[in-house]
């Protein structure tokens, strides 16, 4: 069961831990920390569920429900410190799929959120069509084809594996080390330092300008980002 959540948390400690378990679930995460954001992410990436927290910065929960609701029929599981009953059926009317108060169990919340993805079907309906898409990129893991803008892009092996890591996480800063991982066992003779050859690369293939790229960002002093919005 492979499905793509948005998870809209102001507390980085808790984003991280909720992306940290869907990964381990084999699902694949983006991570906002702002009512606003989570509307853009949502609109731009389509994911199979959204856990929302009430207490978002700019808009909150409340507010990107009704909005979710008005216009999309996305599965939301919220999850906030407000355990108030008036909070939670307020959450509930305004078609939240489930709710869930903090403090909380990480094997509870993966429960909850298999549940109302079987309930909604998403899961099902993302087994059938795997493809993975950011920024104008779409990574087929079954068929191994990359496209951008709806374009064959040819990809070593290496390079596939990094691009299929950027874009299952837009927006994720990768520390090379962590890119390297990705490439064990398509290039066991890779250093650090290759993996600045591989995103050149990749530069050179996807971007309309590789010296001046608008997807595959340096994040200086850590590693790279594939920037979740299209140049």
């Amino acid at each position: 069961m492979c499905a793509h959540v948005l998870v809209a948390e102001d507390d980085a400690m808790q984003a991280e831990l909720i992306r940290r378990s869907l990964l381990a679930e084999g699902h694949t995460a983006t991570v906002v920390h702002d009512g606003s954001a989570a509307l853009d992410a949502v609109r731009r990436d389509r994911p199979d569920l959204v856990v929302l927290d009430l207490m978002l910065p700019v808009i909150d929960g409340f507010g990107v429900c009704r909005v979710l609701r008005r216009d999309d029929d996305i599965p939301v599981l919220m999850l906030t410190a407000r355990a108030a009953e008036d909070d939670v059926l307020l959450g509930l009317e305004l078609g939240a799929d489930d709710y869930m108060t903090k403090p909380y169990s990480p094997r509870e919340l993966m429960a909850r959120i298999r549940t109302v993805l079987r309930r909604s079907g998403s899961a099902a309906g993302r087994r059938e069509d795997p493809v993975l898409r950011a920024a104008g990129i779409a990574v087929d893991p079954a068929r191994h084809e990359v496209r951008c803008e709806g374009e064959p892009v040819d990809c070593t092996p290496a390079e596939f594996q990094i691009l299929l890591a950027l874009v299952g996480e837009p927006e994720r800063v990768f520390s090379r080390r962590q890119l390297l991982q990705y490439t064990r066992g398509y290039d066991r003779a890779s250093t650090e330092r290759a993996v600045d050859v591989h995103i050149m690369n990749l530069r050179r293939k996807i971007e309309a300008d590789p010296r001046r790229p608008a997807r595959l960002l340096t994040v200086f002093g850590v590693g790279y980002k594939l920037s979740g919005t299209r140049p």
